[in-house]
């Protein structure tokens, strides 16, 4: 508690510096819980690297560690729209980002505590359950998550608060996998694994309490017509979506980058556990490596958009992304793997930053979370195929051919955005005398 109470004084004393000085009273508040309930989540997602390593070792099959991945974004897939349209009519759309992020959490508890009980031969399965019970509220915290941290932020702050919120987030999920991580290894398998997802869950009850103490001005529902028939109500909502160019040109590129990002998620834990062999602790280091460069991350490309532009951050972002998978498929070094990770994690900061930021520069306010929710979507139809695709190539080919598989695809996401740079470049070129 001591150490909580020591961030909490930190954060207390950062809200006088310039970006909060001008802020009132409530959205000190509002900046603040943001911030602690980043706390609570990082801990939490100190466990989530570890999920899919955990089926490993108890012989899950590919397909079964790539359902991990897809999972949610099959849920997603049929949820999505249908989620939006519901947290549009709602006045108070905090409490259901709290209540669906506390359930989230807690399946990480209550897969540790099943697994003290469940036979070993259906214990994969079993988990494979409680996760794709887990992927409802999943889909409720993607959406709400944007129109929550957006509304917070307003226009102007979106880099300056995700970047703190992302950078407390990193520290956190450092210094618990550091110290979860050596204890894997320290602990009997499956005990330790066991141990480690209970504890960690108490990040939920943080998580829960801040984030339910955030408090946005009651808006109105937006003047859809929903009591019309189903097919009416699809169609109105199509039309509203397509009409808005930029949303789409930008979820389309999007598409492409996070189809690539998906691709690989997950062959990199089989990766470093088949072809690699890399013990917990040095999964934990490689994990570490990831999320503790991600702070400086955070800081770097905020400042970086200030100079040059969030289309620049956006440009080099993409194309530093797509070139890890490529350095992992032709190593099987543990530190250099470690290395790697580090440098995807600066350009993964300024892509989480950017990606966020110009989404919803082309969200209509009065609409956020019926676009955000068409958003998700599109991601997660990219999260459905992709983990197959990979996983696929994994098995008929190899792993590592999977993982230029996903760097490519990441490099055409690159080549997208760059072609759209240029032609907005061109256009601000004054004609020739």
């Amino acid at each position: 508690m001591s150490s909580l109470a020591l961030v909490l004084r930190l954060l207390d004393n950062n809200e006088s510096n310039q970006q909060t000085r001008n802020l009132s009273t409530q959205d000190k508040r509002n900046f603040r819980n943001v911030q602690v309930d980043a706390i609570g989540v990082g801990i939490a997602n100190a466990a989530s690297p570890f999920l899919p390593v955990f089926l490993t070792y108890l012989d899950a099959s590919t397909f079964q560690v790539g359902l991990l991945s897809s999972m949610p974004a099959i849920t997603g897939l049929l949820l999505a729209i249908p989620l939006g349209r519901f947290l549009q009519r709602q006045e108070n759309v905090v409490k259901w980002f709290s209540i669906a992020r506390l359930l989230v959490i807690t399946s990480y508890a209550i897969t540790g505590v099943v697994s003290f009980f469940i036979p070993r031969d259906i214990l994969v399965n079993s988990i494979l359950l409680i996760w794709a019970v887990a992927t409802i509220p999943q889909t409720l915290v993607s959406i709400t998550f944007s129109v929550v941290m957006n509304a917070v932020a307003g226009p102007d702050r979106r880099f300056e608060l995700m970047s703190r919120r992302w950078s407390t987030m990193g520290l956190t999920t450092t210094l618990a996998v550091l110290g979860f991580g050596q204890m894997l290894d320290r602990v009997l398998f499956p005990l330790n694994y066991q141990l480690m997802f209970i504890g960690l869950s108490i990040g939920g009850l943080i998580s829960y309490y801040y984030s339910s103490h955030i408090v946005l001005p009651p808006k109105m529902p937006a003047p859809l017509v929903f009591k019309r028939g189903l097919a009416a109500q699809i169609k109105e909502m199509k039309e509203l979506v397509w009409s808005e160019k930029p949303f789409m040109n930008f979820m389309l590129k999007r598409l492409l980058v996070m189809s690539g990002i998906q691709l690989s998620a997950p062959l990199i834990p089989i990766y470093l556990v088949r072809v690699v062999h890399a013990s917990d602790s040095w999964i934990s280091i490689i994990t570490m490596s990831q999320t503790a460069i991600l702070i400086i991350g955070y800081f770097f490309w905020t400042r970086f958009s200030r100079k040059r532009g969030s289309l620049s951050v956006l440009i080099w972002t993409t194309l530093g992304i797509s070139i890890y998978p490529l350095l992992l498929s032709f190593t099987k070094v543990p530190w250099q793997i470690a290395v790697f990770a580090g440098f995807a994690g600066i350009f993964q900061a300024g892509l989480d930053l950017v990606f966020f930021d110009e989404l919803m520069k082309t969200v209509p306010v009065e609409y956020s979370a019926l676009f955000v929710s068409v958003a998700q979507m599109m991601q997660y139809m990219a999260a459905i195929f992709a983990p197959m695709i990979g996983t696929l190539l994994a098995d008929v080919i190899s792993i590592q051919a999977g993982l230029i598989g996903a760097a490519l695809l990441r490099f055409v996401g690159f080549l997208a955005f760059f072609s759209g740079k240029l032609r907005f470049v061109s256009r601000l070129r004054p004609p020739a005398a």
